[in-house]
């Protein structure tokens, strides 16, 4: 089951992959009455900065750090801490990065956000890449199915004590019925319509929260429709 406190617009989060700090403004103005949640990944990020990150929230919004750090533990871990120093809402890792990068990450940015004085970010490990299929996923070597493939790190990320998990709308119910209500679960992926783009494991919003979604994280569905106002309110009407 997903988080009943949530209402269905806090439930959205607008990722803002583009290239430029100023279009990034634009788009938390326009919809900042509307949506709460906005996410800044490595595209925004490389132009912005941390001094992006809080202008955004200067103007009211909460930030999804979408970073997905992977790297060896102590590397992670000052990374995550950084991030907190942000103040963001959430920010991600890999859980491929293995138990003892997330128990690092998990350890520093408790250890940060408390000496900081301020709310602990949500850790999100990112379970597989909603662009990925079985067929992707072998050539790189994972020769498992992707269910058991999300269900082999969403256990190491509960050893781990990661707060949530990204993974798609295809594995949402599987996790809920496997670890309850333990895990905060952001599914990106997620389409109103029909175009899949270069994601494979794509679900429409009413799915995903039926099945127990907790956050839908949506980009080009939004940014690239002529009326954005209007898609957002129907995907909170088809949510509620």
């Amino acid at each position: 089951m997903s988080r009943p406190d949530l209402t269905p617009s806090e439930r959205i989060i607008l990722a803002l992959d583009f290239p430029r700090r100023e279009v990034a403004e634009q788009w938390v103005h326009k919809l900042s009455g509307k949506i709460k949640t906005f996410k800044v990944g490595p595209i925004l990020f490389l132009d912005s900065g941390p001094d992006g990150i809080i202008n955004l929230q200067d103007m009211g919004a909460d930030i999804f750090l979408d970073m997905k750090f992977h790297d060896i533990p102590s590397t992670a871990e000052k990374s995550a801490r950084q991030a907190t120093t942000l103040g963001v809402k959430m920010l991600t890792i890999h859980a491929s990065g293995g138990i003892r990068m997330m128990e690092s990450v998990s350890k520093g940015v408790k250890e940060e956000s408390e000496g900081l004085g301020i709310p602990k970010p949500i850790i999100l490990a990112v379970t597989v890449l909603t662009s990925h299929d079985r067929g992707s996923l072998a050539e790189i070597g994972v020769n498992s199915t992707t269910p058991d493939s999300v269900l082999r790190l969403a256990s190491l990320a509960e050893k781990a004590n990661i707060d949530g998990l990204v993974c798609s709308g295809f594995e949402v119910g599987m996790l809920r019925s496997e670890f309850g209500d333990r895990f905060t679960l952001v599914v990106p992926g997620i389409r109103p319509g029909t175009a899949e783009h270069d994601q494979k494991r794509v679900v429409t919003p009413t799915a995903a929260v039926s099945l127990g979604a907790d956050y839908l994280v949506i980009g080009r569905a939004i940014t690239e429709a002529d009326n954005p106002e209007a898609v957002i309110q129907g995907i909170i009407e088809s949510i509620g």
